[in-house]
């Protein structure tokens, strides 16, 4: 069984008698959350459930707020999301019931776009991806509750920060902006992100050669 059929029968095994089951897909920055979300919801359709796929990201507060608030250049910190809209929309999501509208990040744009997606009242399981999802700090502990299941991608430092100067590029930076930029705030957030994990239900560790 690969890993993502083997995460996506644990998953289904949680989803037996509920209605709706709240997944936390949780990695440091460069872990690959959007991707294993994706084909998590792949699995988890072609099995016969219906998934979605929810984005922290989306929370982002505006470059223009962070300016004000003197964060813009840690953007992706903790403290530079809105929690508490967040932690509001994730309770309408466990709740259900009703049609849920998402706000979506647009990276190329860099901001996020409000309303971008919905996920629909029948859908049985939503996946949730994100840095801080399992952050033990306050606020963010306090997530805990409202997810059923956990998964966490545990990916080398180094190969991490590989993967960022990567991304840094394909978004057009120079090699020494993107250098400056992953020193000064990615990785204090990978460090974060490593170092300060609650307990989860199910670790994927990456492999790198």
């Amino acid at each position: 069984m690969s890993e993502i059929a083997s995460i996506a029968a644990t998953i289904f095994r949680k989803a037996r008698g509920s209605s709706r089951v709240m997944v936390a897909v949780a990695g440091a920055p460069g872990a690959g959350k959007t991707t294993l979300a994706a084909a998590l919801a792949e699995a988890i359709n072609a099995g016969g459930q219906s998934a979605a796929v929810v984005a922290m990201d989306g929370f982002h507060y505006d470059d223009a707020v962070l300016e004000a608030r003197g964060h813009r250049s840690r953007k992706g910190a903790p403290h530079t999301f809105d929690f508490a809209g967040f932690r509001a929309l994730l309770n309408r999501l466990r709740t259900g019931g009703e049609d849920v509208a998402v706000p979506v990040f647009d990276r190329t744009m860099e901001l996020s776009r409000a309303a971008a997606a919905i996920v629909p009242a029948d859908t049985r399981i939503v996946l949730v991806e994100g840095n801080y999802l399992l952050l033990d700090e306050a606020p963010w502990r306090d997530l805990a509750p409202l997810f059923d299941v956990s998964v966490f991608i545990d990916v080398p430092r180094e190969e991490l920060e590989r993967r960022l100067l990567e991304r840094w590029r394909e978004h057009g930076k120079t090699e020494e902006a993107g250098r400056e930029w992953v020193a000064s705030n990615d990785m204090p957030n990978v460090d974060l992100v490593l170092s300060r994990r609650r307990p989860v239900d199910i670790v994927l560790k990456v492999q790198v050669s």
